[in-house]
């Protein structure tokens, strides 16, 4: 480790596939100072794009997704 690094520990929490071959990779990220973020990885191809979201934006997040699933239509 490097000097001024902060360990971490990542626990994933779920993977799945989303269209046009997409994939979403949802982990717990724990770092040893008690900080925790959930960690959101999408994978297009060889590109990945990589969020770390704090409890109150991945409440807002889940909201809207759960919202606009439900006005979605079948």
């Amino acid at each position: 480790m490097n000097e001024g690094t902060i360990s971490e520990t990542a626990t994933r929490l779920d993977k799945f596939l989303v269209p046009y071959g997409r994939e979403i990779i949802l982990e717990n990220i724990e770092y040893e100072n008690g900080t925790r973020v959930l960690r959101l990885r999408i994978r297009e191809g060889n590109r990945f794009t990589v969020m770390d979201l704090d409890p109150g934006s991945a409440s807002r997040l889940g909201s809207a997704l759960g919202d606009w699933a439900k006005d979605a239509p079948s």
